[in-house]
């Protein structure tokens, strides 16, 4: 569980100071456009209220909260979980990159009121028009991670 709390702590951390560096520093919420190595990777100031690809994004500022609500539930549900079932390294990682990126884009929800995103990439002609962040990266490979490396096939063997 060590394992999974510092991965967890690590995802939070990494993803919240590049949003504090992106969006503030670097000024991205008032120029909202940086060509970084294009376009390949740029960076575009995007506020989601929703939830992936902007979805609900119209819904009422109460959905807000629920989803705030959902973020810390499902977090305390995955820990829980991980703590009866998950044995392997890389998926107690995947549980901590989870719980960190849901984590973080839910203290987003609480500070700005919406998730900041910032990364949009593109390749090969075709021209990618949503935004991310890293905590959705992290989301993205804790679930793979979890999915792929399933601890209930060390039960099969």
């Amino acid at each position: 569980m060590k394992l999974l709390s510092i991965t967890a702590v690590a995802a939070f951390l990494i993803d919240q100071v590049s949003k504090y560096w992106i969006v503030h520093i670097l000024n991205l919420k008032e120029v909202l456009a940086i060509d970084v190595l294009p376009p390949v990777l740029n960076f575009r100031m995007g506020w989601n209220t929703g939830i992936n690809f902007g979805l609900f994004s119209d819904s009422p500022e109460f959905a807000r909260f629920i989803l705030i609500f959902i973020a810390i539930i499902v977090s305390g549900f995955l820990i829980w979980w991980a703590k009866r079932t998950l044995s392997r390294t890389i998926t107690l990682m995947g549980a901590g990159l989870i719980v960190g990126g849901a984590l973080a884009n839910a203290l987003d929800r609480v500070v700005y009121g919406a998730v900041a995103d910032f990364l949009n990439m593109s390749c090969c002609g075709w021209q990618n028009p949503y935004t991310f962040n890293l905590a959705d990266i992290f989301i993205f490979a804790g679930a793979f991670a979890l999915i792929a490396f399933d601890d209930r096939r060390l039960d099969e063997n």
